[in-house]
């Protein structure tokens, strides 16, 4: 079997070729980072989404990235409030929005939108943290705000949860990560917060038919992350050896909740780390440890089944780093485009034993042959050249 009876040039045929040949149309598509901060991977991830957009019915993306900070980019696109200056400022975390390709991105999204009456949305589908995570504070007085009345008063008035939460930086202490004797999460004040936040969301589930559609949104937003972020700040003040795959089960699966909103709107391209997209357990080694944990992909797809659908990317050469012939890298280098598009679960037919990649680039997660049964597509890059920081997962 020969690899090109599998692949598709990286344009609008290859696209829409591979999109048939999955077996269901998909509610989210997720495109996989197999490096962070790769400037030709951004530059190929718009132009797929543009032509998901207009030749698919795609209407929405969505960013490893904030999602409370990504409202205010899902504004600027929809709405063209504030600046694309200050949005690519405000907007991203984990410093995505200092890459050229986001900022083009955003531009192309607002141009659209100022030209069609049906609207494309952006969202961030990360929780509001890094290793260590953010106050809840803007999710809890924002949903307590949504439900402002004597039922949302009877839960918690605005002066105890202000007083409760306390200054925002004994949340936000990076110090955390690495000492969980330093976190608060599981204080009496947070204690009593995880209690109001469930009061709070169930109290949106029966005042509901009195928000509007946005509002209603919102709410669920600040809803979801609220209750997110004080499960995860509860478990950084967990001192055991399962502390980190916990965590990073936790971040995953607010990262799904996210996704499976999302979803609800249509169909939508998901941007992330390959590890956060992948239908198979993600393992990662962190210090003398190795984490386990189940992924955000995993996790929707568990929900939606064949209508999410996993595109994983790769790269070839990266600087003085050549993938071997008898690696996947190496043999999908030998394909005739720079920009391919395969169906990954046909791969083994034609590499049937293909060699692990043993990357001289550490930011960089080599295709893992044991994962190509679970993944829909690759993108490959023949080469790139435009690596930036290191990344963060």
């Amino acid at each position: 079997m020969d690899i090109t009876d599998m692949a598709w040039p990286l344009d609008g045929t290859g696209i829409s070729a591979f999109l048939r040949s999955l077996p269901a149309r998909p509610l989210l598509l997720g495109l996989g980072e197999a490096r962070h901060f790769v400037g030709e991977l951004g530059e190929a991830r718009n132009e797929v989404f543009r032509h998901l957009v207009e030749h698919e019915g795609y209407r929405s993306f969505a960013i490893e990235s904030d999602c409370l900070m990504g409202l205010l980019v899902d504004e600027y696109v929809t709405t063209g409030a504030g600046t694309l200056d200050d949005v690519m400022e405000r907007g991203f975390s984990h410093g995505f929005g200092k890459l050229p390709a986001n900022r083009e991105l955003v531009r192309w999204m607002r141009a659209y939108n100022e030209e069609h009456e049906e609207k494309i949305r952006f969202f961030g589908f990360d929780g509001p943290l890094e290793y260590w995570a953010a106050s809840p504070r803007q999710a809890l007085t924002g949903l307590r705000d949504l439900l402002a009345g004597p039922l949302a008063d009877a839960v918690v008035t605005r002066e105890t949860l202000d007083s409760l939460l306390g200054a925002d930086d004994r949340w936000s202490n990076e110090a955390t990560a690495m000492d969980p004797s330093q976190s608060i999460g599981r204080s009496e004040e947070a204690l009593r917060l995880r209690l109001i936040a469930d009061d709070l969301v169930a109290l949106l589930e029966t005042r509901a038919p009195r928000l509007s559609a946005e509002d209603l949104e919102l709410a669920e937003l600040y809803g979801r992350t609220a209750v997110g972020l004080l499960r995860y700040h509860h478990w950084m003040a967990d001192a055991s050896p399962a502390r980190w795959s916990r965590l990073s089960a936790l971040r995953d699966a607010m990262m799904a909740a996210n996704l499976r909103a999302i979803a609800e709107r249509g169909p939508a391209l998901v941007y992330a780390s390959n590890l956060h997209l992948q239908r198979d357990k993600t393992r990662m080694s962190f210090g003398d440890h190795t984490l386990e944990w189940w992924s955000a992909g995993a996790i929707v797809a568990a929900h939606l089944g064949d209508r999410y659908a996993f595109v994983a990317s790769a790269l070839g050469r990266t600087g003085d780093d050549v993938p071997s012939p008898d690696t996947i890298e190496g043999a999908l280098s030998a394909l005739p485009w720079d920009r391919s598009l395969i169906e990954a679960r046909r791969l083994p037919e034609a590499l049937p034993a293909p060699t692990p990649r043993a990357s001289a680039d550490f930011a960089y997660f080599p295709l893992n042959p044991a994962h190509l049964p679970a993944t829909d597509g690759v993108l490959f890059l023949r080469q790139a050249v435009d690596l930036g920081s290191l990344p963060l997962t």
